[in-house]
């Protein structure tokens, strides 16, 4: 779960009264809060506290709760937070790193015998997946493929709210592997990529955009993937489930819901997700729990997909004794798709997954994909991260002066330069280093900036 760099989140209450005077017969307005951070539950059920009140008293209501919330904590990994905010408190976990994954929400204990009681949110940022992808439960493979492939979909709801859960539901669906391409919760004509999403002389991106316009109906019918959805309801039995339909079937007037794609599945149907899920429904078992199974099916499908890749991956890395402490540190081998390949006979997603299918195809079309491109880079950040530690670990247990003995002093000013580079580079990267290793390179510096004539001493203290 990260911060996003590039786009802000704006999460939205929305008013509708009816006005005689008004020209169109209703009042309405809508109160916005924007984020960088993906924090879905925690700022809709921070809406649904403050905008009714602001609605009634306007600006002085408002800025009293920027004051509260300007006291508010910075939200730290693995932390729970008590947030005040007009008499109530909301109490919420904040996701880490180190969180074991489809692990439920640490349960919370109010050390503090907060009162009033407060408000627990059990998840952050997580969705009812199960409400959400109710009407298409027997086509989550299908789903989960073309997420993980980067392909581009159309959802079209009857709301912006299922819309916009839609879209976040799908981008969810590949945790604990990230998302790498776009998506739009919530499209309108009056975006600014309308032209570029619209257009048919070129493809379309790779990208996830919800709609509720019927307009797009006819403006996205080139679009590969469209996903028709109606209103979500929760009832006692499995909501009737949309069909896939070829997309030459797409009636710009009367659209019902369905997939609408020419896309055939790698793999097999997993019938027992469904069963399991039916099951569920019928000993009215509550959302969270079948959430919660749903989830789990997500997670362990995408980890028998990266797992094999994770073990490639590790087997690029230089063994510890070839990094040495005067040798910039060896290179980690290149990501060959052929060598990965030829791993899966033994050690492919068939030991973890029971799935059949065409394991070999989805792991290709896979590598065209922006979701491959953002695993390895970041994948080969945290390796060439992890070799500059190992490198200024080898430098701190190496002998330095012996080193020096026979170095003229060009060789030795140069080494100066280079450890104080690393330095630099291992503080504002926060390398995987210890500080005392840190200090100790440090100290190798003064030792090797004493060594040297005093002219020479004064410039590299200056510099």
């Amino acid at each position: 779960l990260q911060q996003e760099s590039a786009h802000y989140f704006g999460y939205v209450y929305f008013r509708q009264v009816k006005d005689s005077s008004m020209k169109r017969g209703y009042f309405q307005k809508s109160l916005v809060l924007v984020s960088r951070l993906p924090y879905v539950n925690l700022f809709q059920s921070l809406l649904q506290l403050i905008a009714p009140e602001y609605f009634d008293k306007l600006e002085p209501c408002l800025e009293a709760v920027c004051n509260e919330i300007d006291q508010w904590p910075p939200p730290v990994p693995g932390q729970t937070l008590n947030l005040p905010v007009m008499g109530v408190v909301i109490q919420v976990r904040i996701p880490s790193r180190v969180d074991k994954p489809g692990s439920s929400p640490v349960k919370q204990f109010n050390q503090e015998n907060l009162l009033p009681a407060p408000l627990v949110l059990p998840s952050i940022h997580e969705l009812d997946l199960f409400r959400c992808f109710q009407p298409v439960l027997i086509h989550i493979q299908m789903l989960w493929e073309l997420m993980l492939l980067g392909e581009p979909i159309v959802v079209m709801a009857p709301s912006p709210t299922v819309s916009s859960e839609m879209v976040l539901a799908l981008t969810s669906c590949l945790a604990p592997l990230r998302y790498c391409c776009d998506y739009r919760p919530y499209f309108t004509i009056h975006d600014s990529e309308f032209k570029e999403y619209t257009t048919r002389t070129q493809a379309p991106p790779n990208i996830v955009v919800g709609v509720t316009n019927p307009f797009f109906i006819k403006t996205l019918q080139h679009w590969p993937h469209i996903l028709r959805v109606g209103e979500l309801r929760m009832s006692g039995d499995l909501p009737k489930q949309v069909k896939v339909k070829k997309l030459a079937k797409l009636k710009t007037l009367d659209t019902k819901p369905g997939i609408y794609t020419s896309y055939k599945t790698f793999l097999h149907k997993d019938k027992t997700l469904i069963k399991r899920l039916l099951k569920g429904i019928q000993r009215k078992r509550p959302s969270e729990v079948q959430s919660a199974l749903l989830r789990r099916h997500l997670l362990e499908l995408t980890q028998s997909f990266i797992i094999p890749l994770e073990h490639y991956i590790a087997s690029l890395m230089p063994l510890q004794r070839a990094i040495t402490p005067w040798k910039n540190p060896p290179q980690i081998r290149p990501f060959r798709q052929e060598d990965f390949m030829k791993t899966l006979e033994h050690a492919g997603p068939q030991l973890t997954c029971v799935l059949k299918g065409d394991w070999l195809g989805l792991y290709r079309r896979f590598f065209k994909s922006p979701n491959f491109d953002g695993w390895y880079r970041q994948r080969h950040k945290e390796m060439t991260q992890k070799l500059e530690a190992l490198h200024l670990e080898a430098i701190c247990e190496a002998n330095i002066v012996a080193w020096m003995k026979d170095k003229s002093e060009v060789e030795i000013v140069d080494l100066v330069l280079k450890l104080r580079e690393k330095l630099v580079r291992a503080r504002c990267q926060h390398l995987p280093v210890k500080e005392e290793t840190l200090q100790r390179v440090g100290l190798y510096i003064e030792t090797i900036i004493g060594s040297l004539p005093e002219d020479l001493q004064t410039v590299l203290h200056h510099h």
